[in-house]
């Protein structure tokens, strides 16, 4: 596998029973994103596109198929496995924010690093490291519901960065946040992008898409088109677009 490589899927098919019926939500899908990549997976309701999403987050195990994720198989990986890549090697933003309602901003975001055997020192020092990084340093005692949607979403992103993840997967990112805010987070992802992360946006929204460098459709379970974004706006700068050679 190339060293710049971090996902390689190969006719990943994912098949679901419902009752006697078969739902081929993947039927085919061969697909490498390198690293430092901002890619968005967009598509219609039913292209497989969530499922995909479940997939590449290691939440679920494709029905046929390789998925590499940075060197390892984890198509062939039982569940404990794929539990301790996902708190390793992946960082989830949700649309919904999945934030616990009773812990202030700071134990939402050290909480993935308790599972990774992290001191309590050292869990503070990273938790407040990364809500700084997202501007939220004065609202760290805060619990969710004494914060705006944009800032909970920010507490997301930083609990998505803690592990120093080899990818962020954010599913509908701004689905909860009006225009202005979203504006904002896609800033944050920019920016997260720029400093060697990669992200891979899934979004329904074709404004939201074209923040990303690379944008791939679905549709009925297969890749309809993948695509470089030549004319990439800048959530740091909405009015200029940056244009790919």
């Amino acid at each position: 596998m190339e060293n710049n490589k971090l996902i390689s899927i190969k006719d990943l098919r994912k098949t679901y029973i419902m009752g006697v019926e078969e739902v081929h939500a993947l039927k085919s899908i061969t697909l490498d994103i390198n690293k430092n990549e901002y890619v968005a997976l967009m598509g219609p309701s039913g292209s497989g596109k969530s499922t995909l999403m479940n997939l590449l987050g290691c939440l679920d195990t494709p029905t046929a198929g390789d998925y590499f994720l940075d060197g390892s198989n984890v198509s062939i990986m039982e569940d404990s496995e794929l539990a301790a890549i996902r708190n390793k090697k992946i960082g989830f933003v949700f649309q919904t924010f999945n934030l616990l309602p009773r812990l202030s901003a700071l134990d939402n975001v050290a909480l993935p690093l308790v599972y990774a055997g992290m001191s309590k020192s050292e869990r503070i020092d990273r938790a407040e490291s990364v809500l700084e990084s997202v501007g939220l340093g004065d609202r760290m005692s805060h619990k969710p519901n004494e914060l705006s949607g944009g800032q909970r979403q920010r507490v997301a992103i930083a609990r998505a960065l803690v592990n120093n993840p080899a990818i962020i997967l954010a599913d509908e990112p701004t689905g909860n946040l009006d225009t202005k805010t979203s504006i904002e987070i896609m800033e944050i992802f920019e920016k997260i992008q720029n400093e060697g992360n990669t992200i891979i946006v899934v979004t329904h929204e074709p404004d939201i898409a074209e923040h990303c460098h690379r944008i791939v459709r679905l549709r009925d379970g297969l890749i309809e088109t993948d695509m470089k974004n030549k004319n990439i706006i800048l959530a740091s700068d909405p009015s200029h677009r940056y244009n790919v050679s």
